[in-house]
């Protein structure tokens, strides 16, 4: 087993007052960095930082492929695609001087389960399970389906990059589910279930003759058959039954992945906003990645505050605003003083983001950072998104 990465400090940091710093250029341009997953709780720019680290490291000569899980299609339109889907396809508009290439897609999750069982099963098998209604229920809509398939997804692109060569860097935007912690929890979730007592039982009659069942099955089995009806037990039994045999082969692509994850060419990046939740959350994340030896590139702050005024204090603001208020009426005089107290108020902002900056890295003072600051509109093109890379590279 090789020694495994404990975080990008040393040559990929400098110390600041919040922190080491992380340098994303030197994560994009080692070309040991296979896989870079951004991942975090929901609505913190996953997708946006994942779409400008790719850009950037496409247009520093990396060979690229971006797998993004976004319901809202931010992505194609910034990246000027009409759709994206569960095939990989060229991003025009990277600049070619550095000889990188970009390529993106997003995960159909029901797809990803059919080429799943049609690899793994034979042709007649495949059809059975694929016109299942409980095959149709499980690919579609399950708690971690999603989650689970983008693991495989992602297992799919590394393998095809390192026998075509076609790209030497994935980078991951992860499900944006209610925790982050659901992308690590989903393969042994969905395995636990296909290899749970449940499904056992469901397996029984058709694991042995008739007079192996016992009279405490029969009871379980009428017990289902009056809560969920007969028609869906006989499906899931069909379902079950048909599936069985991939059951070894889910656990065994899980585990594979699993260690991809943990492997030297793997970077995590965990994105937060600046809020007390978004980086609990990521507290909580870096802690499961330390646990798991999980090889941790830093943490990525979107959306930060900036103060437009400097050598202006919150409190010097306010009394000014105050003094323009009470002694005249003046409507000039009156606008400066509504914009004395918007630095007011956002100064008291960026102190209190400062707090739970110093905060975070008071618990976890080797976990290098990159701050994005708010900005003024959405990110909707390819010059928005290199405007997102370069902010991230600092």
């Amino acid at each position: 087993m090789t020694s495994r990465r404990k975080g990008r400090v040393g040559p990929l940091a400098s110390k600041q007052d919040t922190g080491p710093a992380l340098d994303v250029d030197a994560l994009l341009d080692d070309p040991a960095t296979e896989i870079i997953v951004c991942c975090g709780s929901g609505g913190v720019g996953k997708t946006t930082t994942s779409a400008g680290l790719a850009l950037r490291a496409a247009e520093r000569g990396r060979k690229v492929v971006v797998l993004t899980i976004d319901p809202a299609r931010r992505l194609a339109q910034s990246m000027g695609i009409e759709r994206l889907d569960n095939t990989p396809r060229p991003v025009p508009g990277v600049h070619p001087d550095a000889g990188g290439t970009l390529d993106a897609m997003m995960l159909d999750m029901k797809r990803t389960f059919d080429e799943v069982v049609e690899s793994q099963a034979s042709p007649e098998k495949a059809a059975q399970i694929l016109a299942n209604p409980f095959y149709v229920a499980l690919s579609s809509s399950f708690a971690g389906t999603q989650e689970y398939m983008a693991m495989e997804k992602l297992g799919q692109l590394h393998q095809d990059a390192q026998k075509s060569g076609r790209w030497d860097l994935v980078v991951v935007d992860t499900p944006p589910s209610r925790s982050a912690l659901d992308f690590l929890d989903a393969p042994e979730r969905l395995s636990s279930f296909l290899d749970g007592r449940f499904i056992r039982l469901l397996l029984a009659p058709a694991k042995g003759p008739a007079r192996l069942m016992t009279a405490g099955l029969g009871v379980v089995t009428g017990a289902l058959t009056k809560i969920l009806g007969a028609q869906v037990l006989r499906d899931m039994q069909t379902f079950v039954a048909a599936f069985d045999t991939l059951f070894g082969g889910f656990r065994q692509r899980a585990t594979k992945t699993f260690e991809l994850l943990q492997a030297e060419g793997t970077a995590f990046l965990v994105v937060a906003a600046p809020e007390p939740d978004a980086l609990r959350e990521a507290a909580y994340f870096v802690e499961r990645l330390s646990a798991e030896q999980m090889p941790l590139a830093g943490l990525v702050v979107n959306r930060a505050s900036r103060l437009s005024l400097t050598g202006l204090s919150g409190e010097q603001a306010t009394a000014a605003a105050e003094r323009l208020a009470s002694g005249t009426t003046d409507a000039p005089e009156g606008l400066t003083a509504g914009l004395l107290r918007l630095h007011a108020e956002r100064t008291r902002l960026v102190a209190r983001e400062s707090r739970l900056r110093r905060r975070f890295t008071a618990a976890h003072p080797t976990v290098p950072t990159a701050e994005v600051p708010a900005l003024s509109s959405d990110v909707h093109d390819l010059d928005g998104l290199r405007l997102v890379g370069e902010l991230l590279a600092g």
